[in-house]
């Protein structure tokens, strides 16, 4: 288990990127959220098998049809197990 954090930045609040991410980690059987940042980025944390967060990675990096991803800054953390689902949070 291990834990993803992601910065999308772009046009990308407004655009149902939070809804679809955290609908396609849901599916993935991921845990953790996703919020809106006050620089205009969003924001993601989740937990779960490297293989399922790689393909959250591959999602984030085009996001949903409404969004324009410019730039992602991530990175690999060992999983800490704080989270019971996936979220939006504020």
């Amino acid at each position: 288990m291990k834990k993803l954090k992601i910065h999308v930045y772009g046009i990308v609040q407004g655009v149902f990127f939070r809804y679809s991410t955290r609908k396609v980690a849901r599916k993935l059987g991921l845990t953790g959220f996703v919020k809106n940042m006050p620089d205009g980025s969003v924001y993601i944390e989740a937990e779960g098998p490297s293989d399922k967060l790689k393909e959250l990675l591959n999602y984030v990096k085009i996001g949903p049809e409404t969004a324009e991803v410019e730039k992602i800054e991530y990175e690999f953390k060992e999983a800490k197990h704080n989270f019971k689902g996936f979220e939006y949070s504020i």
